[in-house]
């Protein structure tokens, strides 16, 4: 009795921590727009209210959810190993690049021509993401400074490919060809851009969710991220958990770059690298590397970004304000002092119940 009820305390304990990040967060946010603004009410009102005052920004909202979804459910598992490889930047930009050739190159029926390309780019990502994780169990390399330096060399791989193969040489800026027409993702909502790759996240999500908590793999990837040596001890292919979950890891990054360059592009034009993998360290830092809480985190994010973005365009306060919030939501949840007088409490009294019970006992 007693175990489950420390259990639920040290699981309340989190995410009491995370709300109260975000309360102090939108209180230093509030003070700064009262401070610099001169309408502060209006433009705490538009970040506040602003996604909601319409259907086209609500749905923007959900939109923009999808890559963050992705990015933050293959960082959340590659982070839930113990490996701390940044590659997803890679496999999500290679996954939109392999995607938009297969898009362009390969006709194929609709319904089918997506998901091929969605497929193949997932596996190729896969590989990608694989690699800095079998440099560190091969040759011990930091998969840190591994992933981030192949990053860029992905990169430059995805404009060459897209710059041999695919590119519209009569466009006026760098751009693909097109993509055909049987290859683009299906609208969910008329008069929207929100497309079936949401449905698709989400079911990504629920699918992890179940693989981390209710399969024998996922049991190995928690102790390996957990304790890897008692893990070793225990009998468990450390390396071999390694490599699967960051083949896994680099395939959920790649489907989601392939899904949101075929659900809300007609042609290939990123001459930049995103950065939608850097915000997938965010979402997994919100849903504490659980997948289930990943839309939730994913809709935080993407509604104050809207939020932002419509406050910039309709008061005097700029939608910079945004990088406060993160900043300070990151720090106050990474802090582990922070809160902790709660959390230290709790158990103290939880250890009293528990003495005062034996003696009872006696």
């Amino acid at each position: 009795m007693h175990k489950d009820k420390k259990f639920n305390v040290l699981k309340y304990f989190d995410l009491l921590r995370l709300f109260v990040a975000i309360g102090i967060a939108l209180l230093i946010t509030t003070g700064i727009i009262f401070l610099v603004s001169e309408n502060p009410t209006k433009a705490l009102s538009t970040l506040l209210v602003g996604p909601v005052s319409s259907k086209r920004y609500l749905f923007n909202v959900l939109e923009m959810m999808v890559p963050l979804m992705f990015t933050g459910l293959s960082l959340s598992l590659v982070f839930k190993s113990g490996n701390f490889s940044m590659i997803t930047d890679a496999s999500f930009y290679m996954g939109a690049v392999i995607a938009s050739f297969v898009a362009i190159m390969i006709p194929l029926p609709a319904g089918i021509h997506p998901m091929v390309a969605i497929v193949i780019a997932g596996f190729i990502g896969g590989i990608i993401g694989s690699i800095p994780a079998f440099c560190k169990v091969k040759y011990k390399a930091n998969e840190l400074v591994t992933s981030l330096m192949l990053n860029y060399v992905f990169f430059y791989t995805g404009l060459y490919i897209i710059n041999k193969f695919v590119v519209d040489r009569q466009a006026s800026n760098f751009a693909s060809l097109k993509f055909l027409k049987t290859a683009g993702l299906s609208t969910i909502v008329s008069g929207t851009r929100l497309h079936s790759g949401f449905i698709m996240a989400i079911v990504v999500c629920i699918l992890l969710f179940i693989f981390l908590t209710r399969t024998k793999w996922g049991y190995e990837i928690r102790i390996v991220g957990s304790n890897p040596e008692f893990a070793r001890f225990s009998g468990i292919n450390t390396k071999k958990v390694i490599l699967y979950t960051s083949f896994i890891s680099g395939f959920i990054a790649a489907i989601g770059g392939a899904i949101e360059k075929l659900g809300m592009y007609r042609r290939f034009q990123w001459s930049q690298a995103p950065t939608y993998a850097w915000d997938g360290v965010i979402i997994s830092i919100l849903s504490s590397n659980n997948p289930i809480f990943i839309p939730l985190a994913a809709f935080f994010l993407s509604y104050v970004r809207v939020g932002a973005d419509i406050m910039s365009r309709q008061t005097d306060v700029q939608n910079e304000i945004v990088a406060l919030i993160q900043g300070v939501i990151i720090l106050l949840v990474t802090a582990e002092r922070f809160l902790y007088f709660i959390k230290q409490r709790k158990e103290s009294q939880l250890a009293l119940e528990n003495n005062e019970n034996k003696g009872g006992d006696k």
